[in-house]
């Protein structure tokens, strides 16, 4: 049995591998590509540990981090979606479950369920956990684009009422955090980095 156990586990770690593969509409800072979605899962989870006093409400720290950690993972095989697609996020949740059982699935039961469990509450939204765990997922895209001079945003047409609507989330988490990001988006409208 734990043999069997570590080969499971094994397996889904290998399987995982391929979210360096899935690209997302982000640039790096250096602007030299996009970023993959294993890389904006660590780094949101960073941005999780370091930002976590700003919070409205008490939460749990680690288990954010494990949220932000797996809360892609479905990327694999249902890909990324674009946060300003409203056509391509209304039919992701199908897909995103089908991959959800098969990646989560690899694992011995214990671990699928708990993993399963933290994408669920992500994906609901409905704990201070999921709250900041959605926040600081849409604070990292928001400051690339910031410091790329829009350069995402302006590929894609995105306009300035999309990202203040797309990011209210932020605030819905932490007033303080919402009070630092709306003015940088409303100096990035005002540069031209953002359609008025």
């Amino acid at each position: 049995m734990t043999q069997d156990r570590l080969a499971r586990q094994i397996e889904f770690l290998l399987e995982i591998d391929q979210l360096k593969s899935v690209y997302r509409r982000s640039y790096l800072l250096s602007q030299e590509r996009h970023e993959n979605s294993a890389e904006h899962s660590w780094h949101v989870a960073m941005l999780a540990m370091v930002l976590a006093e700003h919070v409205d409400e008490p939460l749990d720290v680690p288990r954010v981090v494990k949220m932000l950690l797996i809360h892609d993972v479905v990327e694999i095989d249902a890909g990324d979606t674009f946060v300003y697609d409203r056509a391509a996020a209304a039919d992701k949740a199908e897909p995103e479950r089908k991959a959800a059982d098969r990646i989560f699935g690899l694992l011995p039961e214990d671990q699928r369920a708990e993993f399963v469990g933290l994408w669920e509450e992500y994906e609901r939204g409905d704990t201070p956990e999921a709250r900041f765990a959605m926040a600081v997922d849409r604070l990292m895209p928001l400051l690339h684009n910031v410091h790329t001079q829009g350069r995402a945003w302006r590929e894609h047409g995105v306009r300035c009422g999309q990202v203040i609507e797309v990011n209210a989330r932020i605030g819905a988490s932490s007033g303080r955090l919402w009070d630092y990001v709306r003015p940088l988006i409303e100096a990035a409208a005002r540069k031209g980095h953002l359609a008025e």
